[in-house]
């Protein structure tokens, strides 16, 4: 599987559950198509991360093609519906086009032995059966304007960062002696 998104008309992170159970989906669309990918806390947070480096040195290596940029809370980074995971994403790059000024997010499936997608309990969610017939991986392109992937970096910050304070408390159980 295949999916190229150029460009795309939205791109967002969020989580669905609560805190402590979240889980994190990396999603974009284009002309009504909708494609939503399970990534785990910390890759949200390196992708933040890497698109605010990236862009960084985009606007000094090509100042001119840098426009003003909306405010995030200009652009709705809200998951639109349906919600229905593609994949589970292993590895994610970016990459850059100078002749159109886009940026790219390549999201790269996860493929377990049993060839499908697993949640954190690796309990099967789904299998595509041409990936368990190839063992290919899944592939997702993005093309994103650089204002959308600044929006993106700050508020996939933003949602990793509104979980709970103590996340190395995940789920485990702390024992208080008086």
């Amino acid at each position: 599987m295949e999916i190229e998104l150029n460009p795309v008309d939205f791109i967002t992170v969020g989580t669905v559950g609560p805190k402590g159970q979240r889980v994190f989906h990396l999603q974009a669309g284009k002309s009504g198509e909708i494609v939503t990918l399970i990534i785990e806390k910390e890759q949200a947070n390196a992708l933040g991360e890497a698109i605010r480096d990236l862009l960084e040195d985009l606007d000094k290596r090509f100042p001119t093609r840098a426009k003003p940029s909306e405010p995030a809370e200009a652009i709705d980074m809200a998951l639109r519906d349906p919600i229905e995971p593609k994949f589970r994403v292993a590895n994610m790059g970016l990459g850059y086009d100078e002749d159109t000024d886009m940026v790219v997010l390549v999201a790269q499936e996860l493929i377990s032995s049993a060839g499908g997608i697993r949640d954190e309990d690796d309990d099967e969610l789904e299998t595509d059966s041409e990936a368990v017939e190839s063992n290919e991986p899944g592939i997702v392109r993005m093309w994103c304007s650089r204002e959308q992937m600044r929006a993106l970096s700050e508020h996939s910050m933003n949602t990793v960062q509104s979980g709970r304070p103590d996340p190395k408390l995940n789920g485990r159980l702390i024992y208080y002696w008086t």
